[in-house]
């Protein structure tokens, strides 16, 4: 699998909004806030063109079967990823592309999430969003694995989260669950 990387869309924070009203819509009293985040919600920055989310409940027992009946019915489907304390679901396109990515999380983990903190460093860090660009152009043209890519870009991101979270008074926490 290659990891396309494309220039910045100025209609992604337009499609992220989209997605969120839809996902509040179809599920009322689910979600008690849902965000754009990931690369396709910093302003400029070049990504993988895919919608990242994350919505909070108060605790993940509240996605009964039912309410991932809904979240089905709009293209959501769980993936399972051994990350703790989240559900993870993708959606895609007709030819199989993945267009979204939603991770559900719980409400008392909200403010101190790792990829909140992440994209708001680079929403106000323009230097270091360049950087974070240039990373991933250069790890999508030298990996073939989306693994792969993935771990070339942990070293930035958990160096940027450390400093986030040192401002806000937070411990450091290893940016790749397991």
């Amino acid at each position: 699998m290659t990891v396309d990387i494309v220039e910045y869309d100025p209609s992604w924070p337009t499609q992220g909004r989209q997605a969120g009203t839809e996902l509040i819509d179809a599920i009322p009293g689910l979600f008690l806030d849902v965000e754009h985040v990931g690369s396709t919600s910093v302003p400029g920055l070049a990504a993988k063109p895919v919608i990242d989310l994350m919505a909070s409940v108060a605790t993940l027992d509240d996605v009964t079967p039912g309410r991932e009946a809904s979240l089905k019915l709009l293209g959501y489907r769980l993936q399972e990823t051994g990350m703790p304390g989240r559900l993870f679901y993708f959606r895609s396109s007709d030819d199989g592309r993945r267009t979204h990515h939603l991770h559900v999380v719980t409400a008392d983990t909200w403010d101190t999430r790792n990829e909140r903190l992440f994209r708001d460093h680079l929403r106000t860090h323009p230097q270091v969003a360049a950087e974070y660009a240039e990373l991933k152009r250069c790890a999508a043209a030298e990996e073939d694995d989306g693994l792969a890519y993935t771990q070339r870009k942990t070293e930035l991101i958990q160096r940027v989260v450390d400093a986030e979270r040192a401002a806000r008074g937070l411990p450091s926490v290893p940016v790749w669950e397991e």
